[in-house]
């Protein structure tokens, strides 16, 4: 695998960034492509461990010691072939996914894991450049249709597999554009929108059909569609975000993430918006309440607006900077992370709790008050408590709510009466069919909030289920159950 004695030759280099006095000029992507030879070298440090326990960490069951073998051998349309093979969206994961594959690599017991997502990345960019990822039409078409609600990754994933083996699909989208949260919540400088619209005119290309502004419990009828389709998913993502019912909660300038992130996002597709100074950054004191990846994607938003100061708030202690004792590989690694954003400025504030926002007297926010914790033992659990004469205020003029989702949006879900689990997401069984005959769910709407990478495997997964409800069998790839 690659070269057998890269992983001791040559030591893991980080994805080359813009530097933070460019970037933060516009809303460009960040990263950087990398150089032949030093991605040639981080492709050899793949070894041949003869259990990729990567495999076992991507839900997509991505190939990756047969693409970093073949990039290391300057082979790139056979990598691309392979890396297409377990994922649609390569281009998706390999700019946003946080890489659970390298918290599995078998390098990582004791080195720096393989760069597998920069090597990811690197094949898809080749593959567009060269021109070797083309629309691929089915060969028949099976006279069954398909309605797919949402346009994320999930019901991307699921719409291309199904296109594919011959079916007629449909995506209905509730915002103007395609792409779902991709389109409206990531920021540009994580990943451009050109990168969403190019793979968007593959799917139409292959005969992938949409329709914006198409609220499916709202404008669009739920029983309509299962007159009009032979099966339904629901891939609508789980959209509604967790809030905190504290004193000052609904003054002027306290907001949610990804209503501010969505926004900006607006504002950068050229949609006129009305003036709404209150969601501006614009030298103002921003607090973050949620560590996430939500919340950096508002510091970095901030920064571009040029917010006066920053502080991101996170209710646990600071992770370590390497692994603890409990936390052994191959488990996901529980360490201290810093992304784009933070390294652009910001202040970090760990182990504190918010208790009220605070008035300035005209009814909008002024600051934040919080108040540190603590981790304690209480009857035989760990408890978060807080830390006596410890609370504080922080000046803020704008507070930003990035603490995830809890569920999906129900208006859809409620008409249909599909089964709800516990928490409030869409129950399904292992064919991932729901309650209701015909209508199947797949991703956050049916999972919770998670990652990119599971959405994109369970739209597969759930586009097989899909074709073999409608045909009998299928010849379409499951990468989850």
């Amino acid at each position: 695998m690659a070269k057998t004695s890269g992983f001791m030759e040559f030591g893991r280099e980080k994805q080359p960034y813009r530097p933070v006095d460019e970037r933060l000029l516009d809303w460009s992507q960040v990263m950087q492509p990398w150089e032949g030879k030093a991605l040639n070298q981080q492709a050899a440090r793949c070894m041949d461990c003869g259990i990729p326990f990567c495999h076992q960490g991507c839900p997509l069951g991505n190939l990756i010691p047969d693409w970093n073998d073949l990039v290391y051998r300057e082979r790139w349309q056979e990598a691309i072939d392979r890396l297409h093979a377990t994922n649609n969206f390569p281009e998706f994961t390999g700019s946003l996914c946080p890489a659970p594959c390298e918290g599995a690599c078998v390098l990582g017991i004791n080195d720096n894991p393989v760069a597998i997502k920069a090597v990811e990345l690197a094949i898809i960019e080749r593959a567009f450049v060269e021109g070797w990822v083309k629309p691929r039409p089915p060969s028949h078409e099976t006279g069954k249709k398909i309605a797919i609600v949402g346009s994320g990754p999930a019901g991307l994933a699921a719409a291309q597999q199904l296109r594919r083996a011959g079916h007629t699909v449909s995506v209905f989208e509730r915002d103007e554009r395609i792409g779902g949260l991709l389109r409206y919540g990531i920021p540009e400088f994580k990943m451009e929108k050109n990168v969403l619209d190019r793979r968007l005119q593959q799917l139409a290309a292959e005969g992938v059909q949409f329709h914006c502004a198409a609220n499916v419990g709202v404008n669009v009828d739920p029983s309509q569609l299962q007159r009009d389709f032979d099966a339904i998913l629901l891939a609508g993502g789980a959209t509604t975000p967790r809030d905190l019912a504290l004193p000052g909660r609904n003054l002027r300038g306290v907001h949610f993430a990804m209503d501010y992130l969505t926004r900006q996002n607006r504002r950068l597709e050229g949609e006129q918006l009305a003036e709404e100074p209150e969601f501006s950054a614009t030298g103002k004191q921003v607090v973050i309440i949620g560590g996430g990846d939500t919340g950096a994607d508002c510091l970095g938003t901030a920064h571009r607006q040029r917010a006066k100061h920053i502080e991101q708030l996170e209710i646990l202690p600071r992770p370590p900077g390497t692994r603890s004792d409990d936390n052994p590989w191959p488990e996901w690694p529980r360490v201290y992370r810093t992304s784009s954003a933070h390294e652009e400025g910001g202040e970090r504030v760990y182990a504190v709790s918010t208790k009220r926002f605070i008035d300035d007297g005209t009814g909008k926010v002024r600051a934040v008050e919080i108040v540190e914790v603590a981790l304690n033992p209480v009857g035989g659990r760990m408890v978060l408590e807080e830390i006596p004469g410890s609370a504080r205020e922080l000046p803020c003029d704008l507070a930003l709510l990035a603490m995830g989702f809890v569920a999906p949006e129900r208006p859809a879900l409620d008409q249909l009466a599909v089964k709800l689990t516990e928490r409030g997401n869409v129950w399904r069984d292992p064919s991932w069919m729901t309650s209701v005959r015909g209508v199947f769910a797949a991703g956050d709407m049916q999972r919770g909030q998670s990652l990119i990478v599971w959405a994109i495997a369970e739209g597969r997964a759930a586009a097989a289920s899909i074709d073999r409800y409608l045909m009998g069998q299928t010849d379409l790839p499951s990468p989850v159950a």
